[in-house]
């Protein structure tokens, strides 16, 4: 069973804020699970540590991934993700403020679905999220999970 949580990887807590603000804005009412740093992700994505009772068969609908992130980076969350068979479907959307070629690259070469650079203008950011909701929340077919 595949849930409708959002897995969002973030550890600047503004950014948190704003992500959450803007999905309430664009009326995204999924559940928003905030993962700080990219051990705390995998704990999650793969239920080790604190989220040992979930089932690795409910994955989130949707990651959104930054790259720069405390313990494990992101491009190494993406690969983990990508290396099982179980999660390596799940739609990852790499949300972060770099836009430096190598990362975008990176992030592509290690399959993420899409990279975004987040907009520092509220409203800017605000359209951004709602766009990614529209997207991958409505518009999009996902593939059976694994």
């Amino acid at each position: 069973m595949t849930s409708q949580v959002i897995l969002l990887v973030e550890d600047n807590p503004s950014d948190i804020g704003l992500t959450r603000r803007a999905m309430e804005k664009s009326g995204i009412s999924n559940p928003l699970v905030v993962a700080e740093d990219g051990q705390d992700a995998l704990d999650y994505i793969f239920c080790d540590g604190a989220h040992n009772a979930r089932e690795i068969a409910d994955t989130p609908l949707l990651v959104l991934l930054d790259l720069k992130l405390p313990r494990v980076d992101g491009l190494e969350v993406l690969r983990r993700i990508r290396a099982d068979a179980r999660t390596r479907r799940i739609p990852v959307v790499i949300l972060t403020s770099s836009s430096e070629e190598r990362d975008v690259t990176a992030g592509y070469d290690n399959g993420t679905n899409s990279y975004i650079r987040k907009p520092v203008d509220f409203y800017q950011f605000a359209e951004v999220i709602k766009q990614l909701g529209m997207y991958w929340l409505v518009i999009n077919q996902p593939p059976p999970r694994c």
